[in-house]
C-alpha cells in the first residue's frame, strides 16, 4: 500500500468585503450637509462639527485629513482662509479654501478645553496615536449617515472629499478647476471621479422627450 500524501488543504478566509456593498460612494447632496450641520451644532459637539466642514472645504482624503496640524490651518489665534497641505497618496501639495463658517467652528474647536497643548488638530483619545484613525473617522461619518437616515453603505468618508467637488463641477463645468482643487495629476482620474461622461449623458437624456 502506497503512501500518498495529498496536499494540505488550508481553510478558506471569508472575504473581508462580504455582504458589503462596494463600488464609488455617493456624494453628499447640500441638504444632507445642512442636516448634518444642524444635528452638531444643536448637540454642541465642537470636533464633528469642526471634522465635517473642514473636510467639505478641503476635499482632502481621509488619511490626510485626519493627521492635520493645527498649523496648518491656523496662525495663532487666526484661522487661514487658505491652507496648503501634501498629499500622502502623490505627495503633490493642494490648496483648498477655509470658508468663514469653517473657520468658525474650527476656532470654537481649537479653543475648548481638550484641544489645550495639542498640536494635531482632530487628536486621538487613545494614547498610542496622536490622532484619530481613518477607521475612526469612518466610524464618525457613519454615524453622522445614519443620523439623518440615508443607508450607511452609500457613504463614507470619500462622499465628504467628492461632496463640493461634485457640486462645483454641477454649476460651472470647470473640470479643470476641480481637478485642481482635487489635487488629481491627470484629467481622466477628474472624470472617473466625477462620474461626468454618465452624468452629462443622463442630463442630456433627461432633456428630451419623444
Amino acid at each position: 500500500m502506497s503512501n500518498i500524501q495529498l496536499p494540505a488543504v488550508t481553510p478558506k478566509r471569508p472575504p473581508w468585503n462580504k455582504g458589503r456593498l462596494m463600488g464609488q460612494k455617493r456624494a453628499f447632496l447640500p441638504r444632507h450637509v445642512w442636516a448634518i450641520r444642524a444635528r452638531l451644532e444643536f448637540a454642541g459637539n465642537l470636533r464633528d462639527l469642526a471634522l465635517l466642514n473642514l473636510a467639505i472645504d478641503s476635499k482632502l482624503r481621509g488619511c490626510d485629513r485626519v493627521r492635520m496640524k493645527v498649523s496648518d490651518v491656523a496662525i495663532g489665534a487666526a484661522i487661514k482662509e487658505r491652507a496648503t497641505v501634501i498629499q500622502s497618496k502623490t505627495a503633490r501639495p493642494v490648496q483648498f479654501e477655509i470658508t468663514e463658517n469653517t473657520r468658525k467652528s474650527i476656532t470654537a474647536w481649537i479653543g475648548a478645553p481638550q484641544m489645550a497643548g495639542c498640536a494635531c488638530l482632530f487628536p486621538s483619545r487613545i494614547h498610542a496615536s496622536d490622532h484619530i484613525s481613518p477607521r475612526q473617522y469612518a466610524r464618525i461619518v457613519k454615524d453622522w449617515v445614519r443620523m439623518i437616515g440615508l443607508e450607511p453603505s452609500g457613504y463614507g468618508t470619500h462622499s465628504l472629499r467628492r461632496t463640493k467637488a461634485s457640486q462645483i463641477y454641477r454649476k460651472t463645468g470647470n473640470l479643470r478647476a476641480v481637478q485642481l482643487l482635487l489635487g488629481h495629476a491627470k484629467m481622466d482620474s477628474t472624470v472617473r471621479y466625477l462620474g461626468v461622461e454618465l452624468e452629462d449623458a443622463l442630463a442630456i437624456a433627461e432633456g428630451i422627450e419623444l
